[in-house]
C-alpha cells in the first residue's frame, strides 16, 4: 500500500538522539516549528565530450564497490577500481556553507549518495576560536573524485538559522576532481559514514540532517528536494527543506516507497523499481536500484538499456557517449513509466533528452538530440541496477526521510515540460 500525504507533520516529537558531541557549555539551538527551505545553485563542470557519461558511471562503480568493502568489513579505498580517467564531476549542485567562528564560507555539492561533510578542496579552511580538531584521519572515494584529510568538530551554518555548533567535518589535505568547488555537504544514510574514520574505523558520523534533528533545530529528521530543468549552465533553481516539504513545489500527493533490503542498493537511498517504455515494452523488470542527486543521468542496466536502445531506434553517439535520435524518432519517442511501490512515474519525450541548448557543452552537435538514458555498466540482478540521477528529480519533487527509511515522490509543474 503506498503512502500519500499533502505535507509532513511539523510537530512530531523528538525521541532519538543519534550521538550527542561533547562541548564546554551546552549550545544554544533554536528549534523551528516549520521546516526550513533554501535555494541552491546549479553548476556545471565539463573537462571533456565524454565526461558526462564517464562520470557518472565512475561513481556507480564507486558507490557499489564501497558498499561492497563495507560489507567485507575490507578498507574503504577504492580507488583501484575505478580506473576511468575522469577530471571532474559534471552537474552538480551547491550549497553555500559557513564554516567557524569568524565563518569561512564554502560552496559544497549537496550529495545524497555520500554523507560526509567536507571542506578544503578550493578555498582553505582556517582553525577559528570554534574549532577542535581530533586524531581521526578521514577519506572518502567517488569515483569521478576523491579526498583525504584531517577530522574536525566545527560550527557549520547552513544558512536560514540552521546551525550546528558542533558537526564533524573532513579538512582536505589533499581533494582531486572537485575544481571550482570546496568540498560535499553529504546527506546520504549515515551508515556510508563508517569506515571513513581512521582509527576510528566503526565510528558512525551524524550528517548535518541527523545532528540538526538531534538538536531539535529541525523536527522531522528528512528532507525535501525540488529541481527545476533548465536550458542554461549555471543558475540558482533548485530548494532544499531540513525538516520537511515545501507544498508549493510539488502538485497532489507524495508517495513513499521503503528503503530496497537488496544489497547493495539497501546501503543508498534504494528503492525497488520497475520502467516500462510506452504502454507494453518492458525495460526494467522490479529490481533494486538508487536515488542519486551525485548523478546526472538516468542509468539503467546494459541489458536494459539495449532493450531501450532497441525500443527507440537511438544509436551510440561517439563524441558524447550518450545515445542519439533523430527528429523523426523524436516525434514518436514515447514515455518511459517508473513504477515505484505501485505508483507509476512518467518521464515524458521532453524530459528523457538532453537540453538541445546545451548540447555543444558535453561535447555534442547544436542540431542533435541525444538522450538522457545510459549504461550503467552491469547487467541485472547485481543488486543496484539502476540510478535515478538528476535528470530524474527534476521532474519529480524528492523526499528523503531517514526516521521512517523510505523515499517519496510526487509529480511537479515540471513534470511535463517541455522545456529541453
Amino acid at each position: 500500500m503506498v503512502e500519500a500525504v499533502e505535507m509532513f507533520p511539523a510537530a512530531a516529537l523528538l525521541t532519538t538522539v543519534l550521538l550527542a558531541l561533547s562541548a564546554s557549555a551546552t549550545p544554544l539551538v533554536t528549534i523551528r516549528d516549520s521546516p526550513i527551505s533554501l535555494p541552491f545553485a546549479r553548476k556545471t563542470n565539463f573537462t571533456g565530450s565524454v565526461n558526462l557519461l564517464k562520470a557518472d558511471q565512475a561513481r556507480a562503480k564507486a558507490l557499489r564497490a564501497r558498499a561492497e568493502a563495507k560489507a567485507s568489513g575490507l578498507a574503504l579505498n577504492v580507488d583501484a577500481v575505478i580506473n576511468e580517467p575522469v577530471d571532474n564531476q559534471a552537474v552538480t549542485y551547491i550549497a553555500s556553507v559557513n564554516v567557524g567562528s569568524p565563518p569561512t564560507n564554502f560552496q559544497l555539492l549537496i550529495d545524497t549518495g555520500s554523507s560526509n561533510t567536507w571542506v578544503g578542496a578550493t578555498t582553505r579552511y582556517t582553525q577559528t576560536s570554534t574549532s577542535t580538531r581530533t586524531s581521526n584521519s578521514v577519506s572518502v572515494t567517488y569515483g569521478s573524485g576523491s579526498f583525504s584529510g584531517t577530522e574536525f568538530i566545527d560550527r557549520v551554518d547552513i544558512g536560514n538559522g540552521l546551525v550546528i555548533p558542533n558537526q564533524s567535518i573532513g579538512v582536505a589535505s589533499r581533494s582531486t576532481g572537485f575544481d571550482g568547488v570546496d568540498g560535499i555537504l553529504g546527506i546520504g544514510p549515515v551508515d556510508l559514514t563508517q569506515g571513513t574514520l581512521s582509527p576510528a574505523t566503526n565510528t558512525l558520523i551524524p550528517t548535518v540532517t541527523d545532528n540538526l534533528f538531534s538538536q531539535g533545530t529541525i523536527t522531522q529528521n528528512l528532507l525535501g528536494i525540488s529541481y527545476n530543468p533548465t536550458t542554461v549552465l549555471d543558475t540558482v533553481n533548485g530548494e532544499i527543506t531540513w525538516g520537511g516539504t515545501d507544498s508549493s513545489k510539488f502538485t497532489g500527493s507524495i508517495g513513499f516507497a521503503p528503503i530496497t533490503t537488496t544489497f547493495p542498493a539497501s546501503e543508498f537511498w534504494g528503492i525497488n523499481q520497475s520502467i516500462r517504455y510506452g504502454a507494453s515494452t518492458s525495460i526494467l523488470s522490479s529490481t533494486a536500484g538508487i536515488v542519486d542527486t551525485g548523478t546526472t543521468l538516468v542509468l539503467i542496466a546494459s541489458d536494459a538499456l539495449s532493450r531501450y536502445r532497441s525500443a527507440t531506434g537511438a544509436v551510440n553517439d561517439a563524441n558524447t557517449g550518450l545515445l542519439r535520435i533523430t527528429a523523426a524518432q523524436f516525434a514518436n519517442l514515447q514515455s518511459l513509466f517508473f513504477t515505484v511501490n505501485g505508483v507509476s512515474y512518467e518521464l515524458t519525450a521532453n524530459a528523457q533528452i538532453w537540453p538541445r541548448a546545451l548540447n555543444t557543452a558535453i561535447g555534442g552537435n547544436a542540431n542533435s538530440i541525444y538522450l538522457i538514458v545510459g549504461d550503467l555498466g552491469s547487467t541485472t540482478g547485481s543488486g543496484l541496477d539502476f540510478i535515478n540521477g538528476y535528470t530524474f528529480l527534476e521532474r519529480f519533487y524528492s523526499v528523503f526521510d531517514t526516521t521512517n527509511r523510505r523515499v517519496g515522490f510526487a509529480t511537479t509543474a515540471n513534470t511535463h515540460s517541455t522545456v529541453n
